[in-house]
């Protein structure tokens, strides 16, 4: 088999081209999610605290030397913290996202089915044995 055809094989089966629409559709709802955060949460959860920033605390190991032109050695625990912050409200915004969506196809997924023809008339064969059987 040429390198060609073993390619187009493997690039057209059915779950590497699922794979890739999944990348896709996750890269693009990872957007919403990050705009639904950045645009509309945030911004009263930054009013409410005071518009706090933690991003300047840091622990300064060795301070900025500017005569031998070395940068300060910090660790920046405030921006670990601004992180932390935003993952917790990314998640919390993905559950609620995920749980409306889950509600929407339990609704369609709630209305059975009018069972089939033939396993009604099943149904009743079954039911008209039994009557006669227990005569």
């Amino acid at each position: 088999m040429s390198f060609v055809a073993e390619f187009k094989k493997f690039a057209l089966r059915g779950n590497v081209v699922d794979l890739a629409v999944g990348v896709v559709i996750g890269a693009a709802f990872g957007k919403i999610v990050t705009s639904l955060v950045d645009n509309i949460i945030m911004p009263p959860i930054g009013w409410l605290i005071g518009g706090i920033d933690f991003s300047d605390w840091k622990w300064v190991l060795k301070p900025a030397d500017a005569v031998a032109k070395k940068a300060e050695v910090a660790i920046q625990y405030g921006i670990f913290i601004n992180v932390l912050i935003q993952f917790v409200i990314v998640a919390i915004a993905i559950f609620i996202v995920v749980k409306a969506i889950n509600r929407l196809t339990r609704r369609e997924e709630e209305a059975p089915a009018a069972p089939a023809a033939d396993v009604v008339l099943l149904t009743e064969i079954r039911d008209l044995l039994r009557s006669q059987q227990g005569r």
